[in-house]
């Protein structure tokens, strides 16, 4: 695993103390230290890790807050740590945004597998956004061009896949363009459409 710079966020000072010492041990930089949660945000949109590891009990905003306010804010993967095993924990944390969970105590060979899950559902859910995104621009493309041209629905795809792959771009970026130059053509036409009224 390559070295990553991590935040950390916990009331308890001796488990941020460790967390700091295991962390540096497998190799990774920590960025951030926070006694609370709304400090732990402040952070790490300031530092934007790789990840942060988040306490789920802690002062002025818990974890599961944190978590949700830093899933808005950046595209830092989270490990939400809980030294409590009740049931529906480990879901609260999943609806959070929390990409990971962890029960305290725990030790780096406990800590490495919880990262790489971490990472790996992060890159997971950028995917699946990336899609989606792609999915609406191409829809929205589409549209453009079966009003200009009247292609049909499957003919307009076939113009911009091809379009993608003989410049070797992606659909989406192809998909951006088409709409860029809609909105430009709508732009230039207004105007001169109210000069001529005039």
């Amino acid at each position: 695993m390559k070295p990553l710079r991590i935040a950390i966020a916990d009331d308890d000072g001796v488990t941020l103390m460790v967390l700091r010492k295991v962390l540096t041990e497998m190799g990774h930089q920590v960025v951030a230290e926070a006694a609370d949660g709304q400090q732990a945000v402040a952070l790490i949109k300031q530092h934007n890790p790789d990840l942060a590891i988040l306490d789920i009990r802690m002062p002025n905003m818990d974890g599961l807050g944190a978590s949700r306010a830093i899933q808005e804010a950046c595209a830092t993967a989270v490990i939400v740590l809980s030294a409590y095993t009740e049931e529906g924990l480990g879901q609260e944390a999943a609806n959070s945004g929390a990409d990971a969970y962890l029960v305290k105590p725990f030790n780096a060979q406990q800590l490495a597998p919880a990262i790489e899950l971490a990472l790996a559902n992060k890159k997971k859910f950028r995917q699946i956004n990336e899609q989606l995104e792609t999915r609406k621009l191409v829809e929205r493309a589409k549209g453009i061009l079966m009003r200009q041209t009247g292609m049909d629905e499957e003919g307009s795809y076939l113009t911009l896949q091809k379009a993608a792959r003989n410049e070797n771009k992606k659909m989406a970026d192809v998909a951006r363009a088409v709409i860029l130059a809609d909105q430009l053509r709508q732009s230039n036409a207004s105007p001169s459409s109210t000069r001529t009224r005039n």
